[in-house]
C-alpha cells in the first residue's frame, strides 16, 4: 500500500496541472509516481520537465540511458522502477536477453561505452554509500573514473552521472513509497533479480 495518498487528476495543484496534462498526453494516464508526488504542490511541475530532459535525446545514447536505469533499479531491488525502465528499453528495441544480462551484471556482448556506463552505475549505486570521503573522495574507483573520462565527452559524462544519480534517487523513492504497478512487470529474468 502506498505510503501517501495517490491523487486523482483534479486533486493536483493548479501549478502542477500543465505538467500533469503533458504527462497524461504522453502516457494516457496519471502514473502512480506522479500521483504520489502531487502531494507536494509544485514538485511535479519541476520533476516532469527535468526527467523528460534527462531521459530524452541528448549527448548520451538513449539505449545506454535505459540500460543504466535498469541496472540501477535492479541493484536497488525496485520493482516499480524496473517495470518502467524495462518497458522503456523494450519499446526502444532492447531485447529481453540484453535486459537479463544487465540484471545479472553480465557485460559481455555490450559495447565498451555500455560496459563502462554499467560499471559506473554499479559503483555509484553500491560503493558510494559504503566508502568514506577519507578513504576515497568520490567513492568510485580511479580506474572507472579514468576510463569514463577517456571514453565520454563532458556533456555525455554529465548526463551519465546525472542519469545514474536520478535513477538511484527514484528507485529509492519508488521502493519506500510502495506504489502499485502501473506498467507491465519487468521481464522474468529481470524480476528474478529484484
Amino acid at each position: 500500500m502506498s505510503l501517501v495518498p495517490l491523487l486523482t487528476s483534479d486533486q493536483f495543484s493548479s501549478v502542477d496541472q500543465p505538467a500533469l496534462a503533458q504527462g497524461v498526453n504522453m502516457y494516457g494516464e496519471v502514473l502512480n509516481t506522479w500521483a504520489g508526488i502531487g502531494n507536494s504542490p509544485g514538485l511535479l511541475a519541476k520533476y516532469l520537465p527535468f526527467l523528460g530532459q534527462l531521459n530524452g535525446p541528448g549527448a548520451l545514447d538513449q539505449r545506454l540511458k535505459d540500460l543504466v536505469a535498469v541496472r540501477v533499479a535492479v541493484l536497488n531491488h525496485c520493482r516499480y522502477t524496473a517495470s518502467h525502465r524495462c518497458t522503456s528499453a523494450l519499446n526502444k528495441g532492447v531485447g529481453v536477453d540484453e535486459l537479463a544480462a544487465v540484471a545479472n551484471g553480465k557485460l559481455e556482448g555490450f559495447t565498451e561505452q555500455e560496459r563502462l556506463a554499467l560499471q559506473l552505475a554499479e559503483e555509484m549505486t553500491v560503493a558510494i554509500p559504503t566508502v568514506s570521503v577519507a578513504s576515497d573522495p568520490t567513492g568510485v574507483s580511479t580506474s572507472i573514473r579514468d576510463d569514463v573520462q577517456r571514453t565520454f565527452d563532458a556533456a555525455a559524462l554529465v548526463e551519465l552521472v546525472m542519469c545514474i544519480s536520478m535513477w538511484n534517487a527514484l528507485s529509492r523513492f519508488h521502493r519506500v513509497m510502495d506504489f502499485e504497478m502501473d506498467m507491465p512487470e519487468a521481464p522474468a529474468p529481470v524480476a528474478a533479480q529484484l
